[in-house]
């Protein structure tokens, strides 16, 4: 997925994510949100999800990974 892709090539330059104007998409993102999250923890970092939308707080509740990305 070329959106995963890009950010892990520019990780470093988002650790922090404001996820506000998301308004159509599905589970996919959380699997992106989760691949970047990865990757920094591997780093020893980590990423911040800010105003995540009621959709993809319910997704990351419903997939059992909100604690994982803090939302």
């Amino acid at each position: 997925m070329q959106l995963e892709r890009d950010g892990l090539t520019n990780l470093a330059a988002l650790k922090v994510i404001d996820c506000s104007d998301l308004k159509d998409f599905d589970s996919t993102v959380l699997a992106v949100l989760l691949a970047w999250q990865k990757r920094l923890q591997a780093d020893g970092m980590t990423l911040k999800v800010e105003r995540p939308p009621e959709k993809l707080k319910v997704l990351a509740n419903v997939y059992g990974v909100s604690g994982l990305l803090g939302i």
